[in-house]
């Protein structure tokens, strides 16, 4: 079983420029399934969606054969370049959207946590903090893409593996997975209490029938997929 997600563990410094995503509970999780399973030795890794690049950093100390990382926010760029510097970790860090720097090359594993809380409205937002946590009306925008286009970039014997809540519907993420032709299974779930995003939002989840009414907690997921053989 593993570690339970009750926040982002501190064990490194990351330097966080104003409008880059704060490492969190879904970092962690997908941090300690990273770990745990030994996913990330001897690989060639892409984080997709990078912000701090906690994850990329997590991959390159899990014993990575290279890391390259990838997002769409200048700041996070530079915030990804700045802490692989700090902390001594080789990391090819690109701008630009989801799969479309690295199109034509293939890891052995792909890492994301992209934005996924349920929004007002399916206009993502681009050039605001809100970016790094909304995903469209139910949440799938960025997910779903990301579901359909991270699988090209898949070495034959490569792996997915992706964090998000519950509340965008972890059964459509698996379908989609499967649809690209991946077997996925969940790995890893945990129970945290709504963040300030959510909190704020709750009354308006509740009224599209995402979350029970007076639900103040919600379920993250890690998901791990494979070709299928």
């Amino acid at each position: 079983m593993f570690p339970s997600c009750s926040g982002y563990k501190k064990s490194m410094l990351l330097l966080r420029p104003p409008g880059v995503y704060r490492a969190d509970s879904d970092t962690s999780l997908l941090i300690d399934v990273l770990r745990e399973g030994g996913y990330a030795a001897g690989c060639r890794v892409l984080d997709i969606g990078t912000g701090t690049g906690a994850l990329a950093l997590a991959a390159a100390r899990a014993g990575a054969a290279s890391v390259t990382a990838v997002d769409l926010s200048l700041r996070s760029v530079a915030a990804t370049w700045l802490n692989s510097r700090l902390h001594r970790v080789p990391c090819t860090v690109h701008h630009g959207d989801l799969c479309g720097p690295v199109a034509g090359q293939y890891f052995d594993l792909i890492l994301a946590n992209p934005p996924y809380v349920p929004a007002a409205t399916n206009i993502l937002p681009r050039h605001r903090i809100t970016r790094c946590w909304d995903g469209g009306l139910d949440g799938r925008a960025v997910l779903d893409r990301i579901c359909t286009e991270g699988p090209a970039l898949l070495a034959p014997a490569g792996m997915m593996l992706l964090v998000h809540s519950a509340v965008c519907d972890d059964d459509a993420t698996l379908s989609r997975l499967a649809d690209a032709g991946l077997h996925a299974e969940i790995l890893a779930r945990c129970t945290v209490p709504f963040g300030p995003v959510m909190r704020l939002r709750a009354a308006m989840l509740e009224t599209r029938g995402l979350v029970r009414p007076g639900q103040r907690d919600e379920e993250l997921v890690v998901i791990g997929a494979r070709r299928a053989r």
